[in-house]
């Protein structure tokens, strides 16, 4: 079963419990699948490949993560709360993501054997090419702008 139709039946179930913020994230979910299906010149009763779906569930999350940020500036504590609740809902569909301490080495071990080492753009964009799905990208930017101060 792809998991995009998982996501379609985890509506059905929200909804037997009674879990509304659950039931909002799932529909928003296949909303925004129906919107990707739309954008790639499908029909929406087509499904996404699982790889589809993932794309769309982590620009979901990132935009929870920017409103998150947003929010705590403002001192909206009672949408940061929203927010992040919908977040977790969302990383549960989400492979996890290495811990800052690995990425630290990951980058550190590439950095050590990279030739052109005053070439920054070129050194982030191979890096990112190997963590993609596996890191945050924040992070790893932080990381190699350590790097290369």
């Amino acid at each position: 079963m792809l998991l995009h139709e998982k996501i379609k039946e985890n509506i059905k179930e929200s909804m037997k419990a009674g879990d509304k913020v659950r039931l909002e994230v799932m529909r928003g979910l296949v909303t925004a699948f129906t919107n990707e299906l739309v954008a790639t010149s499908r029909t929406p009763q087509e499904f996404l490949t699982d790889e589809e779906v993932m794309v769309v569930i982590n620009r979901g999350a990132k935009q929870r993560k920017d409103s998150i940020e947003q929010f705590t500036k403002g001192k909206r504590i009672d949408l940061v709360e929203v927010e992040e609740a919908q977040l977790k809902i969302l990383e549960e569909f989400l492979p996890k993501l290495m811990e800052k301490s690995e990425v630290e080495v990951f980058v550190k071990e590439k950095y050590e054997s990279f030739e052109k080492k005053d070439n920054k753009g070129m050194f982030m964009g191979s890096i990112m090419k190997e963590l993609k799905g596996k890191a945050d990208g924040s992070l790893v930017k932080e990381l190699v702008d350590q790097i290369f101060i």
